[in-house]
Parts: C-alpha cells; sequence; structure tokens
C-alpha cells in the first residue's frame, strides 16, 4: 500500500470534467512526477490533495486516512507539504525569519505569523532554522530580506521552509517555472540531495522534461482529466500514447 492512495476520484466545474475516474498509488519514498498538457487536471488534482477542493466522488487517503473533509491546515499537519509555482514567503522578514516560523509553527500546531514573538524562547526551533538553511545553500544570506533574492534563491527559501516542518509528502508544482537554465540545474540537485537525505515523499507537477527525467522514478501523464499511461521516466519517453497526447506526435 502506497503512502498516497486515489481512487476513483472525479471533479467537475459546471459542465466540464475536470478529473475523470483519476486513480494513483504513490509509493513511499519515490519521486513521481505528473505531465501532460494545459487543462489536463494535474492541479485540479493536487488541490484535492491539499483540501483546495473535494472531490465529487472517490477517495484519497494519506498514509491510510482519509484527507477528505480536513482543512489545508490540518493536512498539512497530518505530513503533507506543498511547494507553489509562484514562492509563498515572507518578503518583508530574514531568511532566517521565513525558516523559524514554520519550525515553531510544528511545535505550537498552527502555521501564524505571530508565533514570530516566541522566536527568543525558542532556541532550538532557531537551531533547527540556521541548520536547513546551511542545507539548502543560503545559510550566508540568513540575514538578508527574503524578497531581495534571485527566483531560485526563492525557491530554495520555500524548500528550506516546507523542510523544516518534517513532512512525509512534499508536493511540488513546476518547482523551476520561470527559472533561468542555471537556476533549474541548481533547483534539480537541491531537489536531488532532499530525496537522499530526507526521504521524503514527492509528487512533482512540471512541463519541463529535463527536470521530470532528472528527477522521476516513475511518471503519470494525464489528458483531459484522465491518467492515459505511467511507468518509468524511460517507458514514458518512448509510449507514442505520450507523444500523441502531450506533444502532439512530437517526442519527449
Amino acid at each position: 500500500m502506497g503512502i498516497l492512495q486515489v481512487q476513483n476520484v472525479n471533479k467537475s466545474f459546471g459542465g466540464l470534467k475536470a478529473l475523470n475516474n483519476v486513480n494513483l498509488d504513490i509509493e513511499e519514498g519515490a519521486v513521481h512526477a505528473i505531465i501532460g498538457p494545459n487543462g489536463a487536471g494535474k492541479s485540479t488534482l493536487l488541490n484535492c490533495f491539499v483540501g483546495r477542493l473535494r472531490p465529487d466522488t472517490g477517495t484519497v487517503k494519506f498514509q491510510g486516512r482519509s484527507l477528505l473533509g480536513l482543512s489545508p491546515h490540518q493536512i498539512n499537519q497530518a505530513g503533507v507539504a506543498r511547494v507553489f509555482q509562484t514562492p509563498e514567503i515572507f518578503t518583508d522578514l530574514s531568511l532566517l525569519e521565513n525558516v523559524t516560523i514554520p519550525a515553531l509553527a510544528v511545535r505550537d500546531g498552527a502555521f501564524r505569523i505571530n508565533a514570530w514573538s516566541r522566536v527568543d524562547a525558542q532556541a532550538d526551533a532557531r537551531a533547527q532554522a540556521e541548520a536547513m538553511l546551511e542545507s539548502v545553500g543560503l545559510a550566508d544570506k540568513r540575514n538578508q530580506h527574503a524578497g531581495n533574492l534571485s527566483r531560485g534563491d526563492k525557491r530554495r527559501l520555500e524548500l528550506a521552509m516546507c523542510l523544516v516542518q518534517d513532512p512525509k509528502l512534499v508536493l511540488l508544482d513546476e518547482p523551476t517555472a520561470g527559472m533561468s537554465r542555471a537556476d533549474t540545474n541548481a533547483t534539480i540537485d537541491l531537489l536531488a540531495r532532499m530525496t537522499e537525505e530526507h526521504g521524503v515523499t514527492k509528487i512533482i507537477i512540471e512541463h519541463d522534461m529535463h527536470v521530470v527525467f532528472s528527477l522521476a522514478r516513475r511518471v503519470t501523464v494525464m489528458a483531459q482529466g484522465t491518467p492515459i499511461v505511467e511507468g518509468t521516466p524511460e517507458e514514458i519517453r518512448g509510449d507514442s500514447r505520450v507523444q500523441e497526447a502531450y506533444l502532439g506526435g512530437a517526442h519527449v
């Protein structure tokens, strides 16, 4: 039994069928990519995982526990974290403050900005944040305002904020969107190291096939709200159905 099990999930918006009988079984420790053209249902599916949307029918279970009906905060507290396409950070705070807040929130049971008022009494949270910034290569910028970072460093900071919560499953929505090739390659290296050092299960939505084939061990391809094929990167690369649905017949 996988860490995340999705069975017969359907979701419609009016007359639009966004998800059509989706079934997934995500293996613990895996790096699993979900790809497909725009409108395939990828982000809708992710929103069903984190409580932003509720499926019309079907089940979503994390470590055997149903996530349906739980709030995004409750799902986060259960061990599921999400990294958004546009990094969500506190731009007016320092990098160290950004990472200390979620470290405190894990202990406090809530992600609240006023948790910062207790930081002086939480030396262990600060130390944990320092170590996480070191891990992602941002320790030398710990006292800088987060809003002044490059796109790539903002992503590194958001990953540090995510990992400091010790999640079991991380959902990454186009983690390299808008990056230069150099920042993209640096992010690939960081995500690969995350897998080695933290062993966290990751689901990645990504359009950049270089990122997908560099990181994923399994790939699910969606089209029109339905998974059409799943396999290893090598199997996906050579599948004619993928070439037709995703790239109009061009090679992946």
